[in-house]
């Protein structure tokens, strides 16, 4: 269990990183450029404590990933106004579903 809540951190703080980078509007302002930093810093300190803790690398960049996607997606929709078409929906859930087919093929 601890493991998931470490990734969960990781992934949580990727997103927040990467909300972050639009912010800072190609780092030309501080407070949000600082936040990028910081925010992908603890991502990846949390992500290799994941790996070293023994999930494989596989497993954890999937999850990661698509997970991520998910969230930048609709964080984009809701603090940015962008647009979120159903294709674009699709387009995460298969992602999504190709992570779950993966990972449980073995």
């Amino acid at each position: 269990m601890g493991n998931w809540l470490l990734l969960s951190g990781a992934i949580v703080a990727e997103v927040c990183g990467t909300l972050f980078l639009k912010a800072s509007e190609g780092f030309s302002r501080l407070g949000p450029s600082l936040g990028v930093a910081c925010a992908y810093l603890v991502a990846f300190v949390l992500l290799a404590q994941v790996l070293k803790n023994g999930v494989p690398v596989g497993t954890a960049y999937a999850i990661w990933s698509s997970l991520g996607v998910a969230l930048i997606a609709i964080a984009g929709r809701v603090i940015f106004n962008e647009p979120l078409m159903l294709q674009s929906v699709l387009g995460i859930a298969l992602i999504i579903l190709g992570v779950v087919l993966v990972e449980t093929a073995h």
